[in-house]
C-alpha cells in the first residue's frame, strides 16, 4: 500500500517535459544541501561560467579598460563594478536554464516561445560574434606585430587562417589553449604587481566607485558594458552547462565555484587595468590611442620588456576569444537553423558560420586600418545593441515555471536582471542617438 502511495504521489509531478523537474530532482536540490562534496570534488565542477569570464577578458575588454584609465583616471571604474554584478545574475540565469532544460537554450525558445523567436535569438547573437570578431581580429594582429614585426593587418590575415585550421581539428585546440592560457595569466600577474608597483591613489580610485559619465565618455562607457556585462557569453554559457551535464543537485555548488568567481575574477583584473592605466598612462595626461601606449602600460614593472609582456598577453587573448567567439557563434545560430551538430559533432553549417565570423572580423580590419584602437572601442559597443533582446530572452525564460520549476527565477533575481535589461535598453538608446541622430 505504501509503495503504490509513493508511486501515486510521485507520478503527479510532470518528468522532463519541457525540462519541468522531478520528484527525484527536485529531492537532489534538498540532497545537495546536505550532502557537502569534497575540495576536489567542487573543482570539477568549475567551467562555463570560468569560460564566459575569460571570453569578456579579451582584447577589447583590454582596449577599452586602458583608454578609460589613461583618458579618464579611476572615473570608471564603477561601471566594472556595475557590469560584473549583473553579469553575475544573467549568468546565474543561464546556468540554471542549462541545468532544467531537455535541449539547448535556443530550442528551448523556439518550443516555449515559438520557432521564429528563437530563430531571432541565434540570429543575434550571430550579429554581437560579428561585432566582436572585429576587436579580436584588430587585436591579434597588432600585438603579433608588437611581438615579431610586420605589419597588423599580415599578421591578422596569418592568425585568422591559423584559428580556421584549429576549428577543424579540435584535438589542436587542447594543445593551443594551454599555451594561450599561460600567456593571458602572465599579463594577469603583471597588471596585478604593476598595480602595486606604480603606486597609483587608491583613495581616488575608491572616488570612482561614485557613478558619474563625462560628457564625452559615453561611447567608452557603452563599449565597457559591452565587453564585461557580455550578454552574449552568458547566454553560451548555458549550453555549456548542458554539454557538462550539470544537475540540479549541483547548482548550489556551482554558484559557489563557478559562477561567482568565474564572473569576478575577470571583472577585478578589468578595475586593475584600469587603474594601472591611470597611475602609469594617465600621468602624462594622454589618453592611450595607440598599441605603443597600450603597452607602455607595464614600463613600470619591466621597463622596455614590459611592453613585449603586454604584447604577449594582448596577442593570447585576442587569439583564444577568435576561436572562443567563433565557435559560440557558429554553435548558437546553426541551433536555430535547425543545422547543429549531434554530441560534439560540429556540423558543416557551424564550421561554415564560424568561418564567416573570422571572415568579417579580417574583412572590416583590412578595411578599416586608420585607428585600429578606436576600432576595437566602437565594435564593442555596438554589440549593445542587440543586447536587450538577449537579456530579456534570457530572464523570461528563467521565469518560465513549466521550464524552471524549484530553480524558477526569486523575485530579487528577477530585480537585477530587469536593471540589467533597463541598463542595456538605455545603452542601446543613447548609442543609436550618437550615431543615427548625432546626439
Amino acid at each position: 500500500m505504501s509503495e503504490r502511495t509513493r508511486t501515486r504521489s510521485s507520478s503527479r509531478t510532470p518528468g522532463t517535459g519541457f525540462g519541468r523537474l522531478s520528484t527525484s530532482s527536485v529531492q537532489a536540490i534538498v540532497d545537495s544541501r546536505r550532502k557537502r562534496r569534497s575540495f576536489w570534488q567542487q573543482l570539477a565542477l568549475i567551467g562555463p561560467a570560468f569560460v564566459a569570464g575569460a571570453w569578456q577578458f579579451g582584447p577589447g575588454n583590454l582596449a577599452t579598460a586602458v583608454q578609460a584609465g589613461s583618458g579618464y583616471q579611476y572615473t570608471l571604474i564603477w561601471v566594472i563594478v556595475v557590469s560584473t554584478i549583473l553579469m553575475i545574475f544573467l549568468t546565474d540565469m543561464s546556468v540554471r536554464l542549462g541545468i532544467v532544460s531537455p535541449v539547448s537554450l535556443i530550442q528551448s525558445i523556439k518550443d516555449h516561445l515559438g520557432k521564429t523567436v528563437g530563430v531571432v535569438a541565434g540570429f543575434g547573437v550571430f550579429l554581437v560574434t560579428l561585432c566582436f570578431s572585429v576587436g579580436n581580429a584588430v587585436g591579434v594582429g597588432l600585438g603579433a606585430s608588437m611581438l615579431f614585426g610586420g605589419s597588423p593587418v599580415m599578421w591578422t590575415i596569418i592568425c585568422t587562417l591559423l584559428v580556421a585550421s584549429i576549428l577543424l581539428v579540435k584535438n589542436v585546440y587542447r594543445v593551443i589553449e594551454k599555451v594561450l592560457i599561460a600567456m593571458v595569466a602572465i599579463m594577469a600577474i603583471a597588471f596585478v604587481t604593476t598595480a602595486f608597483i606604480a603606486n597609483p591613489d587608491w583613495a581616488a580610485a575608491a572616488s570612482g566607485l561614485v557613478p558619474s559619465v563625462p560628457s564625452d565618455a559615453w561611447l567608452l562607457v557603452i563599449a565597457l558594458v559591452g565587453t564585461n556585462f557580455s550578454i552574449n557569453a552568458a547566454f553560451y554559457t548555458s549550453y555549456g552547462t548542458k554539454e557538462r551535464a550539470r544537475s540540479a543537485a549541483d547548482y548550489r555548488d556551482i554558484t559557489m565555484v563557478d559562477t561567482i568567481p568565474g564572473i569576478v575574477a575577470p571583472g577585478i583584473m578589468t578595475a586593475l587595468v584600469i587603474v594601472v592605466a591611470a597611475s602609469v598612462i594617465g600621468a602624462t595626461g594622454q589618453a592611450a590611442t595607440t598599441m605603443a601606449q597600450l603597452g607602455s602600460i607595464f614600463e613600470p614593472l619591466a621597463g622596455p620588456v614590459g611592453t613585449a609582456i603586454f604584447a604577449i598577453g594582448f596577442t593570447g587573448a585576442a587569439f583564444s576569444a577568435m576561436i572562443a567567439n567563433s565557435t559560440a557563434g557558429g554553435t548558437m545560430l546553426s541551433d536555430a537553423l535547425n543545422r547543429r551538430g549531434e554530441g560534439m559533432r560540429t556540423s558543416g553549417t557551424q564550421k561554415l558560420i564560424s568561418g564567416g565570423i573570422l571572415a568579417f572580423g579580417l574583412i572590416i580590419t583590412v578595411l578599416f586600418q586608420a585607428a585600429p584602437v578606436q576600432l576595437i572601442v566602437t565594435a564593442q559597443a555596438l554589440t549593445i545593441l542587440v543586447a536587450p533582446l538577449l537579456a530579456a530572452l534570457i530572464v523570461i525564460m528563467a521565469n518560465r515555471k513549466s521550464l524552471m520549476g524549484a530553480l524558477r527565477n526569486r523575485w530579487w533575481q528577477n530585480l537585477f536582471g530587469a536593471i540589467g535589461l533597463l541598463a542595456v535598453l538605455g545603452l542601446s538608446l543613447r548609442l543609436i542617438s550618437n550615431f543615427v541622430l548625432g546626439g
